[in-house]
């Protein structure tokens, strides 16, 4: 079963999980004029998109037997399956896509379960919030197939800016989850230094107000580290060597405050590691040595005679 989709048309959609997110999904295409059908697992959670001009579906199969195209947006990888193993049969010959938040093997899973049940499937990872969802800042992540892709690409540019990254259907996952890894712990960074500042009579509001402008400045640098990394040279003129990062003093300040010292440790140790092996001379972006290998095969790394020269890539 297959429609065309141009970006004046509009196809027979149903969303399944009306969650902030699945709300938010199924408001943008109903606003954008693709019929829609919603479906939640709890009742109540229709009603505002049915006043909009959605569809409520009583049940998940009745969702699905809908339309021609299924989106979902579920609580986890279980709950999808839990929804959908019993459909597969009225799921057959349908598309499915799935923006759930899953890893990136879970989502490879769920591609051979689409595969084995005669499903075409896209994987999706938002990377947005809700209220984004619409708007030029919401990035959606894409992975698995192409032809999906292509062919629903006008409905899919109704939530923001859609990327393709190949059929594996686990890599618009993966992706995801790393850029959440960088946003995660700089949005530790921003509480630590809030909680240093704290005792000074600091609010965080007036501290966000200079770490916001700070911060997106130091963003700057990430494409220069990425050269370094990619280069595989830490060695390179200009680079702020491990030895002399400061994390000292930020930690004695950290402890001076009262504050827990456990973000700013974590560096230390990445930052450990690599002094410990002989690299301490060599410029910060050399921590992701750390990073891809875990710390117990340092430890084995660091009891050996041998010490890896400065600038290989151990």
């Amino acid at each position: 079963m297959t429609a065309e989709v141009t970006a004046g048309s509009g196809v027979q959609v149903s969303v399944l999980g009306l969650g902030a997110m699945g709300g938010a999904l199924a408001g943008a295409l109903v606003r954008s004029g693709h019929p829609t059908t919603v479906w939640n697992r709890s009742a109540g959670k229709a009603d505002e998109l049915v006043a909009r001009g959605a569809k409520s579906a009583a049940t998940a199969g009745e969702a699905v037997q809908a339309s021609p195209l299924v989106i979902v947006c579920l609580l986890d990888h279980a709950s999808v399956h839990e929804v959908l193993d019993p459909l597969s049969d009225e799921l057959a010959g349908r598309t499915l896509i799935n923006v759930t938040t899953t890893s990136p093997a879970q989502s490879r899973e769920f591609a051979e379960w689409a595969a084995r049940a005669g499903v075409a499937y896209l994987d999706g990872g938002i990377m947005a919030v809700p209220p984004m969802i619409g708007l030029p800042e919401s990035s959606i992540l894409y992975s698995g197939s192409a032809d999906v892709f292509d062919q629903y690409k006008p409905l899919l540019d109704v939530w923001g800016t859609s990327t393709y990254f190949g059929e594996d259907a686990g890599l618009a996952s993966l992706y995801d989850l790393a850029l959440l890894a960088g946003m995660y712990v700089m949005f530790a960074g921003f509480m630590h230094g809030a909680a240093m500042v704290a005792p000074a009579g600091v609010t965080a509001g007036e501290f966000a107000a200079r770490a916001a402008p700070w911060l997106t400045a130091m963003t700057g640098a990430l494409q220069g580290l990425a050269e370094v990394v990619d280069g595989g040279d830490y060695t390179v003129a200009g680079q702020q060597s491990l030895e002399f990062s400061g994390l000292g003093d930020l930690l004695a300040a950290s402890a001076d405050q009262g504050v827990s010292t456990e973000v700013v440790a974590m560096v230390q140790r990445l930052v450990q590691r690599q002094i410990d092996a002989g690299h301490g001379e060599e410029g910060f972006a050399r921590i992701i040595e750390s990073i891809k290998r875990p710390e117990a095969t340092w430890e084995r790394a660091t009891e050996s005679p041998v010490r890896p020269g400065r600038g290989s890539g151990s």
